[in-house]
């Protein structure tokens, strides 16, 4: 019963590579959603705690190496057998492969915590990011969710959003700033996107 009445939910897929506070908080706001349910997450990391996190939220959690992502094709055959609606990057480190992309057009997005096309790129994550951000002494910073192509950062921008750098701020204060905006508003640009394409 539980199946036939879930058919026609959207179905998200994420991707994360740490801690998955976000992903924790996406499995959340679509828990009880009649739009959309997350149905898998994956890490490129063994030990990674969103693989417990998922797990703990009875979210299928799958574990999968480089060979896996770009080598033979066992994560794409893997995202063809659920055909997501949706594939969410959510501190995802590894380039995205380009058979997945062609496969999924138009379905896979990320979130940057910066002012895209500032501070992006490879090597561009997380405390380094807001480290950059102070040491340039830019006044304000944000969160970027954008679709996702052959280049680290680089695709179409879907939403950005604001706040203020103060001038005491440190790297770990201002990821708590990005933290409350990535938790407020990542989930609802996901429902919007899944919304607009609803059938």
């Amino acid at each position: 019963m539980a199946l036939h009445s879930n058919s026609s939910l959207k179905k998200i897929v994420i991707f994360a590579s740490g801690t998955g506070t976000n992903t924790e908080n996406i499995i959340k706001y679509f828990k009880d959603s009649s739009l959309a349910r997350v149905v898998a997450v994956f890490s490129n990391r063994k030990s990674a705690k969103v693989l417990k996190k998922a797990h703990d939220l009875e979210v299928k959690a799958l574990y999968f190496d480089r060979e896996a992502l770009y080598s033979s094709n066992e994560v794409l055959h893997v995202l063809e057998d659920i055909k997501p609606d949706l594939i969410v990057l959510a501190g995802f480190l590894w380039v995205f492969p380009d058979s997945i992309l062609k496969k999924f057009p138009k379905k896979v997005i990320n979130i940057h915590p910066a002012l895209l096309p500032n501070y992006g790129g490879k090597g561009m994550f997380g405390v380094k990011v807001h480290e950059a951000v102070i040491n340039n002494k830019d006044i304000e910073s944000g969160i970027s969710i954008h679709y996702v192509n052959e280049r680290y950062d680089e695709g179409e921008i879907i939403f950005q959003t604001k706040i203020k750098v103060d001038e005491d701020e440190t790297p770990d204060s201002l990821a708590g700033k990005i933290h409350q905006l990535e938790y407020k508003h990542f989930p609802e640009v996901i429902e919007q996107l899944l919304q607009q394409n609803r059938t």
